[in-house]
């Protein structure tokens, strides 16, 4: 189905305009796949929260000019599929595992922050925990000197409660 002009310009404005709210992003050439196999790459995407975007080189040269994704576009040649995530984590986990299943999926190039990334680095990006599991470890770690401190002194008034029973009960009971 061809694009017209205004289809066109209308697709590089919404890559461009969502590429601000990303901070890493992939090319992936995806020569060999097949079409339900690319069905499965955008459905792990989408449940991921990653954009996939098979596009004409063209459109996505213009989509990342002028932006922290403009260190692609010596990569966007050939069939490739342009990614974009929020979350480095998840990203990197979609690609290299569906890179895993299908050798013909190959990640070409990347960006972290405005930085070409090596390849490599999203096989140790994939072997982070989820951003969920960070942040609760980290939530953990900030509460553990306040349930310390609590705890500590709580012993204070329940030390000085045992100190006084065991008083009382050391006493001849003089109720006679």
């Amino acid at each position: 189905m061809a694009m017209n002009f205004e289809q066109k310009q209308e697709l590089v404005g919404d890559i461009a305009g969502r590429l601000p709210g990303f901070q890493v992003g992939a090319v992936a050439e995806y020569r060999g796949l097949n079409v339900s196999q690319m069905t499965e790459l955008r459905r792990r995407a989408r449940e991921a929260g990653v954009m996939v975007r098979v596009m004409k080189n063209t459109l996505a040269r213009r989509a990342v000019a002028d932006s922290d994704f403009a260190c692609l576009t010596p990569y966007l040649t050939g069939p490739v599929v342009l990614s974009a995530c929020a979350d480095p984590v998840a990203m990197a986990k979609v690609l290299r595992d569906f890179a895993k299943e299908h050798e013909a999926f190959v990640v070409t190039a990347g960006v972290m922050n405005g930085a070409e990334i090596e390849v490599k680095a999203f096989d140790r990006l994939a072997k982070l925990p989820a951003r969920e599991v960070l942040l609760a470890t980290l939530a953990a770690t900030l509460a553990a000197p306040m349930q310390r401190l609590a705890t500590t002194l709580n012993e204070i008034p329940t030390k000085l409660v045992r100190s006084l029973a065991a008083v009382q009960a050391s006493k001849p009971d003089q109720s006679d």
